[in-house]
């Protein structure tokens, strides 16, 4: 943890000329504003002050004022040079009230709560999520989606193009304090994934809008196009973010119990009842997007069904095989449109709930989902997430425990911009309604 005088004398011994004060907005975009190094002292002193109106989903035009009061635990030297040559380090910001109030539509906030109330109850949440993202050609700034490599799973060079991309990309994030784990290419062509390690949620929440911001930047220098979109490419894997999850209380993983029915506790059955209870309202959090639910089909194993098992990957809610402290739950719906913050506050907000309520998920389900028929489904009670982002938002409306975990301002954001999203989406010809009618009819 850095103290105010010991950042301070580092942006000093660094050269540092430039401060990005970074923050995001309610959908999870990185915004900044970029300060002289000679005003750090203030910023770190009483904040600086920014619009709130002009950012998606803070304030009206009326009581616009914020305050950017920035983390020192979050500072960190960019691995990259500014145009000019000079170097520059950033911050991730809380933001704040005039009257120095934290704002209740701040999604780092959400997150903060939300783990206070998790800390009342003597536990502390760890995430680790696991991000894929897709690497195309750039061409002339459009929008094509030509793969840079035509890699697989686990391929390696030749076939593997971004080897080196991927060394830059984790050169860079390491220089920024980050402990890798494993990279690798995913399934689909121009397809990768990179995994940091193991954290508390508000570090390792960081650290997503970090890898997105770094990744982007990294591909750009090289000529490419990282995208993490959900579904880029009809017919192929998409881009999910699964989110590993523990609860510890102190030293000990409060998941794990060497006697119990796959040597997981009752508390991790609760909290995998509680995240099938609220899966449905979660979703809209979790996959904000039109294109998230392209993902979220049968086929191409993204879950579909709200089951939970232990290695299945069918499943909504894995239990991966290691135990101990390494004990965790797999939540394999989100994906990395999501705001983190505010994906992570909900999450834990549902597996709280199923602990206060004792909520039983009933049986794991071990056989391959994909491949039953609706009558057995049916028969097993087994249920589906929402088909589009209207039916996500219908339930996350109908859900008091996730919108009081976002709280009303975030909610009704939320709401929205996922219902401006749909209506344009709605109201848009598609190219693939002119090609399947224009001659038919």
């Amino acid at each position: 943890m850095y103290s105010d005088e010991q950042v301070l004398k580092a942006v000093q011994e660094k050269n540092v000329e430039t401060i990005r004060l970074q923050f995001t907005d309610v959908q999870g975009i990185v915004k900044n504003v970029a300060i002289p190094a000679n005003r750090l002292g203030k910023a770190l002193q009483s904040g600086i002050a920014f619009d709130g109106s002009s950012i998606e989903g803070f304030a009206r035009i009326q009581e616009s004022d914020m305050i950017l009061r920035p983390d020192v635990s979050t500072f960190a030297t960019l691995p990259w040079r500014s145009q000019d040559g000079a170097n520059e380090a950033r911050f991730i910001c809380d933001v704040h009230h005039p009257n120095g109030k934290p704002f209740e539509g701040d999604p780092r906030f959400v997150l903060k709560r939300q783990l206070e109330l998790a800390k009342d109850m003597g536990y502390a949440m760890n995430v680790g999520p696991e991000l894929e993202f897709f690497l195309f050609e750039k061409q002339n700034a459009d929008c094509a989606t030509v793969p840079h490599d035509f890699g697989g799973y686990f391929d390696m060079g030749p076939v593997d193009l971004a080897e080196d991309v991927r060394r830059e990309i984790i050169r860079a994030l390491t220089e920024m304090d980050f402990t890798i784990e494993a990279s690798h290419h995913e399934v689909a062509r121009g397809q990768h994934e990179i995994d940091f390690v193991y954290d508390d949620a508000l570090k390792n929440a960081d650290k997503v809008v970090t890898f997105k911001y770094v990744t982007k930047t990294i591909a750009m220098k090289e000529g490419l196009r990282a995208t993490f979109m959900p579904k880029p490419i009809y017919g192929t894997a998409g881009t999910g973010m699964h989110v590993n999850i523990s609860l510890f209380r102190g030293e000990e993983n409060a998941f794990f119990d060497p006697l119990g029915p796959m040597n997981i506790s009752d508390l991790a059955r609760f909290f995998v009842g509680g995240l099938i209870e609220h899966a449905n309202a979660i979703t809209a959090v979790a996959n904000p997007l039109i294109n998230s639910y392209k993902r979220l089909v049968s086929g191409f194993e993204a879950p579909v069904y709200m089951t939970w098992s232990g290695p299945n990957r069918s499943s909504l809610i894995r239990v991966p095989a290691a135990r101990g402290l390494s004990t965790r739950l797999e939540f394999r719906s989100p994906d990395p449109t999501c705001n983190p913050y505010l994906a992570f506050a909900v999450i834990l907000a549902a597996g709280l709930d199923g602990i206060h309520r004792s909520i039983d998920p009933g049986e794991p389900v071990d056989l391959n989902v994909y491949d039953l028929s609706n009558a057995e489904r049916k028969s097993l009670a087994i249920k589906t997430l929402p088909a589009n982002l209207k039916e996500a938002l219908d339930f996350l409306e109908g859900d008091k425990v996730i919108r009081e975990a976002l709280g009303e301002h975030v909610f009704e954001n939320i709401m929205r911009l996922g219902m401006m999203e749909w209506e344009a989406y709605n109201t848009f010809v598609h190219p693939w309604e002119i090609e399947r009618y224009i001659n038919a009819f």
